[in-house]
């Protein structure tokens, strides 16, 4: 029986067990993008900076029938708010949630919303037609619809079993 290769484009990343190397490059990160957010909870307990909270996109990136599609959750974002880029083989998407209202000197039970920018790029498998591109927004979930080349859907072939 022949071996599945498997069409997995991009690993699903791990959040919470990282290397102690990866724990460190990613506080670096942090650090240069906002370096006051290291002095949240953590080091003072009780203490939140919603205002300074990295906000993300959790996407997904899968091959359905002819394209590569990009799928990314930015929910309270607007379409205006968001930027999505294409190299030869990269995508990057970006965006900003500013805070709406202005509240001052009101007494919170709780303060969990955040509010900032992200910016993510992602290598796509070679064979895409980047000039097709198009992009959907709908209930705070981006959809990128990338076509492959004809040349990459022909690469794929039915292998016969002996």
């Amino acid at each position: 029986m022949a071996a599945k290769e498997s069409k997995e484009l991009a690993k699903p990343e791990a959040s919470k067990n990282l290397s102690p190397f990866a724990e460190m490059e990613r506080m670096f990160e942090v650090f240069h993008k906002s370096p006051f957010s290291l002095f949240g909870p953590s080091w003072w307990p009780g203490t939140r900076f919603p205002e300074m909270d990295d906000i993300t996109a959790t996407v997904d990136i899968f091959e359905q029938d002819n394209d590569v599609v990009l799928k990314a959750e930015v929910p309270g974002m607007k379409k205006e708010d968001i930027d999505v880029n294409l190299s030869e083989n990269t995508i990057t998407i970006s965006g900003k949630k500013e805070r709406q209202e202005k509240i001052e000197k009101k007494d919170y039970y709780r303060l969990e919303r955040s509010y900032g920018s992200f910016k993510r790029s992602f290598h796509l498998p070679s064979g895409v037609q980047s000039d097709k591109a198009k992009a959907n927004f709908k209930d705070g979930v981006l959809e990128v619809r990338i076509p492959k080349t004809e040349e990459a859907r022909k690469k794929e072939k039915k292998v016969s079993i002996d």
